[in-house]
């Protein structure tokens, strides 16, 4: 296995680096104060090309592979510093567009991905419910057939993009009875039909610059035109495509974002002086430099490697188990390491360090938790 970047791959990473220090990095400060989604901003980033990278390209987008993908996210948020937008370009990508590729009926697909792909309409993907985070076989939204209509009923919470997208795909219970790898089926409900509201926005520790809502459905009607893949096999075809999919690529962003920070950090211990020297002359800011290259380099191979088999067709489900525990954790760690070697300017929000804390924490909740991934890595070690 060869992870390193070919020629093309390095200059489409700069690229990104490069557009997102010019397009997204000066006012992402003031968006994240005022915890403010700009569309203007996500105007930029379509036009760039960014938000159809993995949709084929008979359907408007780039056709990337998995890695390069990830390799995009993972420079967007070096250049940029909004981990709220490379969360709401993420969940577009992994969970908006992904499931219409690989699930969609050809009308689905002509009717939806190009509008994506241009980035004029955004994806979202709603299953968690109030009382159903870890546990989706536990979800209680329903769609009782009527006629030649499903009919939905329930609430889910904390959909990214949420409340900016024009359909979104929503899981719900479509047999009580059945086990529950048959019970659930997906539907492509646009956001504009009788019945369907943004129920309220969430206000969260970090990510401020991307909406994150909760969705109500009272008797939302979903022609059976709407029903992505076979119905009864949501959970484990659909859902497990899009958690994939977030497992191998979107926590690219975390690593940016370690990257950008360890940029940081050298450059103020180079600068910052303490005791008449630059405080990166002291051993302990030395061993905070160097505990974060190595969390660095370790989320970045997990990531990369976790890609690289999926990209393959290689079995890959406990090297992005792996991956997503790995990231999740260490993107905090290193965030604290950056907080502190600040000081008290890591504590205030000129630094950007504060608010990459408050953005890390999320890698190791969303998506599957850093547990639910351990749990999956011993049922696969012990059988």
């Amino acid at each position: 296995m060869d992870l390193r970047l070919t020629e093309e791959q390095e200059a489409f990473a700069a690229s990104v680096r490069a557009f997102a220090r010019e397009h997204v990095e000066p006012t992402v400060l003031e968006r994240d104060r005022a915890g403010r989604w700009d569309p203007d901003v996500w105007a930029r980033v379509a036009g760039f090309g960014l938000a159809g990278l993995p949709v084929p390209e008979a359907y408007g987008g780039s056709g990337a592979d998995v890695l390069t993908t990830g390799l995009a996210l993972e420079a967007l948020a070096h250049g940029g510093r909004d981990a709220g937008l490379n969360l709401s370009l993420g969940a577009h990508l992994t969970i908006g567009c992904m499931p219409i590729v690989l699930h969609g009926t050809e009308e689905q697909r002509q009717r939806w991905l190009p509008r994506m792909a241009r980035g004029e309409s955004i994806g979202a993907f709603a299953i968690t419910e109030p009382e159903a985070g870890s546990d989706t076989a536990s979800m209680r939204t329903s769609a009782r057939r009527e006629g030649d209509v499903f009919v939905l009923d329930g609430t889910k919470t904390f959909v990214t993009n949420g409340g900016l997208a024009d359909v979104v795909t929503v899981v719900a219970r479509t047999d009580p009875d059945a086990p529950a790898s048959q019970a659930f089926t997906a539907f492509l409900v646009e956001t504009g039909w009788a019945g369907f509201e943004v129920s309220r926005e969430l206000h969260k520790l970090g990510n401020r610059t991307s909406p994150t809502v909760e969705l109500s459905f009272a008797g939302v009607e979903v022609p059976e035109a709407a029903v992505l893949g076979e119905p009864g096999t949501a959970l484990w075809k659909v859902g497990f495509e899009c958690f994939d999919w977030e497992r191998c690529c979107m926590i690219a962003s975390a690593v940016g974002g370690m990257h950008r920070d360890l940029d940081e950090c050298v450059r103020y211990a180079r600068e910052r002086e303490a005791f008449g020297k630059p405080i990166g002359d002291f051993g302990a800011i030395q061993h905070k430099l160097a505990q974060m290259r190595i969390r660095l380099e370790n989320a970045r191979f997990l990531q990369r490697q976790a890609a690289w088999r999926k990209d393959a067709g290689e079995e890959h489900q406990l090297e992005a188990s792996m991956a997503k525990a790995y990231v999740g954790e260490a993107a905090v760690a290193s965030a604290l390491d950056a907080v502190q070697l600040h000081g008290g300017w890591g504590y205030v929000d000129e630094f950007h360090v504060e608010r990459s804390l408050r953005d890390a924490k999320l890698a190791a909740i969303g998506g599957g938790t850093t547990e639910i991934q351990e749990l999956l890595i011993a049922r696969q070690l012990l059988g």
